[in-house]
């Protein structure tokens, strides 16, 4: 499982929550799942980032599926906004989670405590995004709608009298249990999620309580303007991988430290005009095919 993180250029809120900005994220993700299949977990967007707790087969195939994903994002919310160019300010961040049960649900638990961690609002299901809250407690599906704005523009450019709606497909998006707890009964992985929401829900009241503040609301989120720039951005490094004990991250950053060796080695051999040079499994050489895993 990976941890998937993308930031809007300059943290603008090019992704704060709205009926439409909520249908389309939900349609573009629906969309790339149809075309690229992964497995999903768990999503929650922001105004200026998204996170996805992701299990791709690979690394071609995440490639690929943010790759769709981030370049329909930025066409469609850019025409939502006014904004020309990518929307993001680079590429997306991936972080391997281990697979130990409780460093999963640690980064579930991350997520789901988005908006209250913030002092935006209450409770994760009060946050007015794309949030997976609603849809890993009680199974609900998160919606949205694809425009397929090529056979929309030919339909335009040849006279027909026709309607943006006319050209959308609508998607249902059903997440999938952590990888530890792919064994369980959905009662019972549901209950445990919900459990964490209401653990995170007295957390966020307490810290209320305790600096006597208030959330700021779903309605003042709602009204902020897409294209405000934050004076203040944060800047802390990101960890390399997600694991909870610290025999399992230096087994990980051995087994990266090996991979990293492997690869550089191969690409200097490949550079001194070597012919057959074989490269790590699940890497993109240089001018040459990904090596998959099998």
């Amino acid at each position: 499982m990976v941890e998937v993180t993308v930031r809007t250029a300059h943290s603008r809120y090019l992704l704060r929550p709205s009926r439409e900005l909520n249908r389309i994220f939900a349609g573009c993700l629906g969309r790339a799942l149809e075309l690229r299949p992964v497995r999903l977990h768990a999503v929650v967007v922001m105004s200026t980032h998204f996170h996805l707790l992701l299990s791709p087969e690979d690394s071609q195939q995440l490639a690929e599926f943010m790759r769709h994903l981030n370049g329909n994002l930025s066409k469609k919310v850019g025409r939502l906004h006014n904004w020309s160019g990518s929307m993001f300010e680079r590429r997306y961040q991936c972080i391997p989670v281990s697979d130990e049960p409780a460093a999963q649900q640690a980064r579930l638990r991350y997520l789901l405590r988005h908006g209250c961690k913030e002092g935006l609002v209450l409770s994760p299901r009060d946050w007015p995004g794309v949030h997976s809250a609603a849809a890993l407690c009680d199974g609900a599906a998160i919606k949205g709608t694809w425009i397929d704005r090529t056979e929309y523009g030919k339909a335009i450019r040849g006279g027909d009298d026709v309607v943006e709606n006319q050209f959308g497909t609508d998607y249902e998006i059903h997440l999938e249990a952590l990888p530890c707890w792919k064994h369980l009964d959905a009662s019972v992985w549901r209950k445990f999620v919900r459990e964490m929401v209401e653990e995170i829900e007295r957390e966020t009241l307490e810290e209320h309580q305790r600096n006597e503040t208030v959330p700021a609301g779903a309605t003042t989120v709602c009204q902020r303007s897409p294209h405000f720039r934050p004076g203040h951005r944060k800047k802390s490094p990101a960890p390399l991988f997600h694991a909870a004990t610290k025999a399992v991250r230096v087994a990980m950053r051995d087994a990266f430290s090996a991979f990293l060796t492997s690869y550089r080695d191969a690409a200097e051999r490949v550079k001194s005009g070597e012919g057959s040079v074989f490269f790590p499994p699940d890497c993109f050489p240089s001018r040459l095919p990904y090596v998959s895993p099998a």
